[in-house]
């Protein structure tokens, strides 16, 4: 039985410029569910940053609702969306937006002491994830130009779920990397959701969203079908092949 995190209902995001107005969400209507790897596709230009900002609350829709449970967040007051955002959402991104002139660890901990003033117990949580991650106690007191580029997306990976979110939002996290930081980055973020953590993320290629359980497929603001697929389990030709066939049908 599915548990519905947020909800959004007849969603509608426009944006004007001059005398010009651009329609990009057209009542989008979406569950998403506790635990899964919801992934969003499309081509550029289809909404799915913009859905994936609403979603998180930070950005405002046009119209339409974003409930979290039986609270509509997209009524808030920006102070008590950003209480919002703190509390239940993690944001990983396409460039990794960390302090250079903090060390990794320090990095993780500010973040941490948004929710938590216990320093030392942010400290230890911090220290623990990066193991989990693949980073030792080699990288804590280095700072971020010390780093490559998929290290760098881990501790930012790190510093996004200390709070425990309940939603980990991701938009494109892997597009600045190689193939290879982008296989370990990846990794993480299914190790994540196969201990549960619910997962909305954005992406254009096939790689990443091999890793979903779950992929929309938006076009000019509309979502035009979705799939349903197993968890990701490593290699699974019959689940590899699900996904192509289904971005096929949607002209991908």
């Amino acid at each position: 039985m599915t548990t519905t995190v947020l909800k959004a209902t007849d969603l509608c995001k426009t944006f004007s410029n001059e005398s010009v107005q651009q329609h990009v969400l057209k009542n989008l209507n979406l569950e998403i569910h506790k635990g899964d790897f919801t992934v969003i596709m499309g081509d550029s230009g289809a909404g799915k940053s913009t859905l994936l900002y609403s979603l998180s609350g930070m950005d405002r829709p046009s119209l339409g609702a974003i409930l979290y449970g039986d609270e509509e967040i997209s009524k808030y007051s920006n102070d008590k969306l950003a209480l919002f955002r703190r509390k239940h959402c993690g944001f990983v991104f396409q460039q990794n937006y960390l302090n250079d002139t903090m060390s990794v660890l320090d990095n993780i901990i500010v973040s941490g002491l948004l929710k938590s003033r216990d320093r030392k117990a942010i400290a230890a949580r911090a220290k623990k994830l990066l193991g989990e991650v693949g980073l030792d106690e080699k990288c804590y007191n280095k700072f971020p130009n010390q780093l490559s580029g998929g290290e760098k997306q881990r501790v930012a990976l790190v510093r996004s779920v200390i709070n425990e979110p309940e939603i980990l939002f991701a938009d494109e996290p892997t597009g600045a990397l190689n193939s290879q930081n982008t296989e370990a980055v990846l990794d993480v973020l299914s190790d994540m959701n196969r201990r549960g953590q619910s997962i909305v993320m954005v992406t254009h290629t096939i790689a990443a969203a091999e890793r979903g359980n779950r992929i929309l497929y938006l076009r000019d603001g509309v979502i035009c079908d979705e799939i349903t697929m197993p968890k990701y389990d490593g290699e699974n030709k019959e689940r590899h092949q699900m996904l192509r066939a289904f971005l096929s049908n949607m002209g991908w």
